[in-house]
């Protein structure tokens, strides 16, 4: 058992947050920590860097989702830009360093690459003697995740472990875990169950469209091109905490009750994604790397539509390469992409049996695991109080 644990994670995007949250349940669950702790990072920095990482993030994918493209590319060159992240890092978070000193935690297990860098920095310095842990959670790697002092990365694919293999991270400190995900998705709910418990019907094809834990990107259009269906379903549209987004939705369900073969069932910030990805047949959205995971889980088939530049093409890439989904490019279409694949069973089968080769629903828990193997393997490599006294008596005989 670990004495204290910190999971650190910033509130840039949901999914950080929600891969920390699973990792903190697993350490619970398993009993394997004494103390385990997750923070946000942002809430230790200052008001305008904290705007900078999470609101002006979401206003680019809303807004200017080509911009975030272009900085996730330009940026992506190992080792190019450390040191001017790092130094405008450590300006805007000394209250974050400061809480890292006085807790002196066991281990710490990043979600985000904001905190690894810090805490490799601080590591470098020998301000602390804190292990840290880098939990990767997007399928791909980027070159802001990279760190020079750290004792393990943890990472979706074995593609994404070569990569970092020849960046020079050795071999015996990666992990291929997946991404992790709250235990809960790895529990097997029955459909029909799931489907009386939140008043769907029992018959219907089910879509699970995801606009993210923000309610971002246009969620709106890609209702109003799913009502061109020309198969009998149901739409679960996941409005996040976006209030006037579940309102607008709400506004297209008189639409569909009267011209579509569509039905509609908007909801607000939920709690039971795990039932709802049960009760449905397919995700539709953003291939988010917690999403997207906690739905290989569920052995959902996915339909990408309108990625963000950067993390989630690439994201979509492997997805796709491994029979996984598909993608939709041209709103107009969507509808009958989605018809074509129903209309083709053997088809949705085999990308139900892909979906599920590439499934790591107990990821949070392989990464607890072997944090603890870690743990056992440099107790039993340091030297003990004993020994430290034989060998000093030795040196001076």
């Amino acid at each position: 058992m670990l004495k204290k644990v910190l999971v650190l994670s910033a509130s840039a995007g949901a999914g950080h947050i929600r891969a920390a949250q699973a990792v903190v349940r697993a350490f619970v669950e398993m009993n394997a920590a004494e103390e385990v702790q997750h923070i946000d990072v942002l809430q230790y920095t200052n008001k305008i860097f904290r705007h900078l990482y999470s609101k002006a993030y979401i206003e680019m994918v809303n807004k200017t989702p080509e911009l975030l493209g272009w900085l996730y590319d330009a940026l992506d060159t190992p080792w190019k830009n450390e040191h001017r992240r790092l130094a405008l890092d450590k300006l805007n978070t000394r209250p974050f360093v400061r809480m890292l000193r006085e807790q002196k935690p066991d281990f710490i297990v990043c979600t985000h690459f904001l905190p690894a860098e810090i805490v490799s920095w601080l590591k470098a310095k020998e301000h602390i003697n804190s292990r840290q842990a880098i939990v990767v959670t997007d399928f791909d790697v980027h070159a802001m995740w990279l760190c020079h002092h750290y004792e393990h990365y943890f990472v979706a694919l074995d593609e994404t472990r070569v990569h970092l293999e020849k960046l020079g991270i050795p071999p015996a400190k990666i992990t291929v875990s997946g991404i992790p995900i709250d235990p809960v998705f790895a529990e097997r709910k029955d459909k029909l169950e799931m489907r009386r418990k939140h008043k769907l019907a029992e018959d219907k094809w089910t879509i699970l469209l995801s606009a993210g834990g923000f309610g971002v990107g246009p969620v709106e259009h890609i209702m109003q091109a799913l009502l061109d269906l020309e198969h009998e379903a149901q739409v679960i549209v996941l409005c996040g905490r976006n209030v006037e987004l579940r309102e607008r939705i709400e506004n297209l369900r008189g639409v569909s009750h009267h011209e579509s073969k569509v039905t509609i069932k908007a909801l607000g910030y939920t709690t039971e994604m795990d039932e709802l990805m049960s009760a449905s047949d397919m995700l539709l959205g953003k291939p988010g790397g917690l999403t997207t995971s906690e739905a290989l889980a569920k052995e959902l088939a996915l339909v990408i539509v309108n990625p963000i530049p950067g993390q989630e093409e690439r994201n979509s890439d492997h997805l796709l390469e491994e029979g996984a989904g598909v993608r939709c490019n041209n709103l107009p279409a969507l509808a009958f992409k989605i018809d074509n694949l129903l209309d083709d069973q053997p088809r949705l089968d085999r990308m139900r049996q892909n979906v599920c080769r590439l499934a790591r629903p107990d990821a949070a828990r392989e990464i607890v695991r072997k944090l603890l193997a870690i743990r056992e393997e440099s107790t039993a490599a340091a030297p003990s109080d004993r020994e430290r006294n034989v060998g000093l008596l030795t040196s001076k005989a």
